[in-house]
């Protein structure tokens, strides 16, 4: 089960970021859509992954991990292949939500299946991690092998080529993945969720821990989710050509850098030094953004995305997942991990709405000074806790 956990992350990761690579750039360079409207897509996909998140995870929780996966495969692959079929606001929009809420039947889901069907405590961090590393090589591959793909056709056909692919995982999952270690519940489901999602909210006020993490979720999540709708504008606006090969190189170099990180630091990750790594990444997501708020050139611009997306996205992302999957039971596992979704949710809504209207009443250097502000504040309350 791990072997094709892994095999499925990577390919996952392959698909989705190839297909998000392409179309940023075509929200961008096809659809014309502002700053304003980048960010506020973000938002508003987001409110609706927040109202859905929980009664996934609980779902996941009674009836089926697996088959909540199966779900978000068919309707993440619809979103996609949809998003290369329009090029109007509204219409991009409902792709985008749809793609948003694709991720609600995902999100804890599959970090609850494998550590069910893998029963190692001992192990399951390492797995998660490994997963990891799997998830930046694979949109590593993805970013070279649709950008290629967008580069020698048409964006909007890459587009609709990655979408239709990503439904097909959906029978990947459904053949190769199994669920012995799991019990559904056959009787009083409702009674049962709702006693699922009680257990889960009580687990998270009781846990200090638990709250630090959601604390930090929220901030870094809003700030990374604003800047990355804003990394082509600024780039494009600071002289990089709108070439699909461009934006292909800096990915794939800020997911290798990823992985090396993941590496390096995977020990430090199951320890103690978890806070301080926590702070650290947040430290250079501040330096991140205000070297690319104020750069003179596309170098240094790139240098900046090459920061956040190699170093402080997955640092806090990987280290987040592991941290609440260690404080969590089996029974509201893919709860609590729906839990922390919404916390990342909740920060793109509150967090984007702001640097949103940043942008739109002033600059878009100034838009990604508010999120060096945003990851200042995190890495200050992730070294309050020691």
């Amino acid at each position: 089960m791990e072997t094709v956990f892994i095999r499925w992350t990577w390919l996952r990761a392959v698909l989705h970021n190839g297909w998000w690579l392409v179309t940023s750039v075509y929200l961008v360079v096809d659809a014309g859509l502002s700053p304003a409207q980048l960010v506020l897509i973000g938002s508003v996909q987001s409110a609706f992954a927040l109202v859905f998140e929980v009664p996934a995870g609980v779902i996941a929780d009674t009836i089926s991990r697996k088959w909540s996966l199966v779900i978000s495969q068919v309707l993440m692959g619809t979103a996609m292949l949809a998003t290369g079929l329009f090029e109007s606001f509204p219409a991009l929009l409902a792709t985008q939500v749809l793609w948003g809420i694709s991720w609600t039947f995902a999100s804890g889901s599959d970090v609850a299946l494998i550590t069910d069907e893998l029963d190692r405590p001992d192990r399951i961090n390492f797995v998660l991690t490994r997963a990891a590393r799997a998830q930046l090589t694979g949109a590593a591959t993805g970013l070279i092998t649709l950008g290629l793909l967008a580069w020698a056709t048409r964006r909007d056909v890459t587009i609709v080529v990655a979408g239709a692919a990503m439904m097909s995982l959906a029978l990947y999952v459904g053949f190769r993945f199994t669920e012995h270690n799991f019990v559904p519940t056959r009787t009083a489901r409702w009674s049962t969720s709702w006693t699922t999602f009680v257990r889960g909210v009580t687990l998270v006020r009781r846990s200090r821990a638990i709250l630090l993490i959601f604390a930090a979720t929220f901030l870094v999540n809003g700030a990374s989710d604003a800047a990355g709708r804003l990394t082509q504008k600024q780039l494009i606006d600071l002289g990089l050509p709108p070439s699909i090969l461009w934006f292909t190189a800096l990915g794939v170099v800020g997911l290798v850098v990823g992985a090396l990180v993941l590496r390096l630091v995977t020990n430090r990750i199951n320890s103690s030094h978890a806070a301080t790594d926590y702070a650290l990444a947040a430290l250079v997501g501040v330096l991140s953004m205000l070297l690319l708020a104020f750069a003179r050139d596309p170098v240094l611009g790139a240098i900046a995305v090459v920061l956040l997306n190699g170093i402080v996205n997955p640092l806090t992302r990987v280290i987040s997942t592991i941290w609440i999957n260690s404080r969590t039971t089996a029974d509201i596992r893919a709860t609590t991990h729906s839990f922390l979704a919404q916390l990342e949710y909740l920060g793109e809504i509150v967090c984007g709405v702001t640097i949103s209207t940043l942008a739109g009443l002033t600059t878009l250097p100034l838009a990604l000074t508010g999120c060096a502000v945003l990851f200042g504040a995190t890495a200050v309350l992730m070294r309050s806790s020691r």
